[in-house]
């Protein structure tokens, strides 16, 4: 058994079950990866969950671009996180800004409490705040969130590095901070030898898919 949990970026079911095959613990389930990851269809969620074996865990996002969403954007989200929450996946993913690049925490948390009691994990959202510490701060006020995905706030993980790091002693184990950002199979030790988190997330995790 690895000492942490590779979780897999997907965006069909061929993908997934060979992510699971070569041994990937978690699938976080997208479409257009091109788009940075949009919420799947529920063929595929459904699909998707019939078939794996390890957690499986969605992508909440309507539309590429931005995370500043409309009141008909929060509604769509809304519909998808209750979808996943009738076929009983194990989490769902998403997160959204304000106007002046902070976390929109209001939002947030009625998403958070409407997923209840499925896993919230915010996703690199938070990244795009310019202060990732201070925002995370505001996350460890929400109970039900449970990760948060980051690459530091850089393009890569290896370039957010201190950042991370500075994010994985302030949530202790309040919650799992999921370094993110070109981690593949080849380069997983050794950023693990400097972060020691509990998790890992990428497209190449666990090699090509």
């Amino acid at each position: 058994m690895e000492p942490f949990i590779k979780e897999a970026c997907i965006e069909n079911l061929d993908q997934a079950l060979k992510a699971q095959r070569n041994g990937a613990d978690r699938i976080e389930l997208c479409e257009h990866l091109d788009l940075e990851g949009l919420t799947p269809s529920h063929n595929l969620i459904k699909e998707a969950n019939r078939q794996l074996k390890i957690p499986l865990r969605v992508m909440i996002r309507p539309r590429g671009g931005d995370f500043i969403y409309s009141a008909s954007e929060i509604k769509q989200m809304i519909a998808s996180i209750n979808f996943c929450k009738e076929i009983g996946v194990e989490g769902v993913i998403f997160g959204l800004l304000t106007y002046n690049k902070k976390l929109d925490l209001e939002r947030i948390r009625l998403l958070t409490n409407i997923a209840a009691p499925l896993k919230v994990g915010i996703h690199k959202a938070i990244d795009h705040t310019g202060n990732p510490l201070e925002n995370l701060e505001e996350l460890l006020k929400i109970p039900g969130i449970t990760s948060v995905l980051t690459s530091g706030g850089a393009t890569t993980a290896l370039e957010g590095k201190e950042v991370i790091k500075k994010m994985l002693q302030i949530s202790a184990n309040k919650l799992e901070i999921i370094p993110a950002g070109k981690i593949s199979e080849t380069n997983l030790y050794e950023l693990h030898a400097y972060f020691g988190a509990r998790a890992y997330h990428g497209k190449r995790i666990v090699g090509d898919l």
